[in-house]
């Protein structure tokens, strides 16, 4: 009996087959990268639309927004938990003592979806503290006492004290979490940390030598969600989106900030709970006029 040849591929035509399939998932992968990265920007443009819509509601209630900051340095966020369904972790929080009272650990160890965006991969910055990527506006100056935004220190904002119309002013933005590092690499993880009498003579190139010079480091920034003070729960404008100059903070009283993100836009929360996203390339001018609530700047074309 004769036996039957059985058709199969040369090592020639599987070398033809993987090539020609290796070519197929190279072309593949971007378009996958691109589909993620999309989700990922809607996922966080959400998680702002959430905290808008928290704050609005925290109006009706209390007749006016939320401060940046308070005499127990609690955060804006800390304020809107009823707001986001969050109300087991409001009502474990006691706000007349500070937040790092040991009567506050439960809550504040604990993570937040809607504080946490899927465009920064590191979740936690440091221990026993849950970490946020969204950060509320304190204004354009470097200090959170008294400015001219939405939420600054102990602030209580009527929208009619927004002269310059909610949908022109910024109350909050996406920025990057530190990554608990203490020496220099990147001005998106890492920051200047000076102590508070930094504050009054804070300069547009402050920090920079310093960074330079990998002295006073800190990575920790958004560290903390329960936290208003500065790059915890509060930014300015002093710095525009992913500025190559690093943040410096004075002690959580104030300092320069920056927005920052890992391509070339951040998301920012308007005060009528819209939600945009604003290029690296807007001017400091627009930026710092996005951020004032009754400055009468009129906001650019690159806005």
């Amino acid at each position: 009996m004769k036996a039957r040849s059985r058709p199969a591929f040369t090592v020639f035509q599987l070398l033809v087959l993987v090539s020609l399939l290796a070519l197929l998932f190279s072309l593949f992968l971007p378009a996958v990268a691109k589909i993620r990265a999309a989700a990922n920007r809607a996922s966080s443009q959400n998680n702002l639309k959430q905290l808008g819509l928290a704050a609005h509601n925290y109006y009706d209630t209390i007749k006016a927004l939320p401060p940046g900051n308070n005499v127990n340095n609690f955060s804006a966020a800390a304020h809107l938990l009823p707001y986001l369904e969050q109300d087991n972790v409001f009502n474990i929080i006691d706000f007349n003592k500070p937040i790092d009272d040991k009567a506050n650990a439960a809550p504040r160890a604990i993570q937040i979806r809607t504080f946490l965006s899927p465009r920064d991969p590191i979740k936690t910055v440091v221990n026993d503290y849950g970490a946020t990527n969204y950060l509320f506006c304190a204004g354009s100056k470097p200090s959170l006492k008294d400015n001219d935004g939405m939420c600054y220190q102990d602030s209580k904002i009527t929208f009619d004290k927004i002269k310059d119309g909610t949908s022109n002013t910024v109350m909050a933005g996406e920025t990057l979490k530190g990554d608990g590092g203490t020496k220099a690499l990147d001005v998106r993880r890492q920051h200047v940390a000076l102590d508070k009498d930094a504050l009054k003579n804070l300069k547009d190139e402050s920090g920079v030598q310093e960074f330079k010079d990998s002295k006073n480091i800190a990575g920790d920034r958004c560290a903390r969600w329960i936290d208003g003070r500065f790059l915890q729960g509060t930014f300015n404008s002093s710095r525009t989106p992913n500025d190559a100059r690093p943040d410096v903070s004075c002690d959580g009283l104030g300092g320069l900030s920056a927005l920052r993100s890992l391509d070339n836009s951040i998301n920012v929360l308007m005060g009528d709970g819209s939600v945009r996203a604003i290029s690296n390339k807007i001017t400091a001018e627009t930026w710092k006029a996005l951020s004032t609530i009754a400055g009468g700047e009129v906001i650019g074309a690159d806005f």
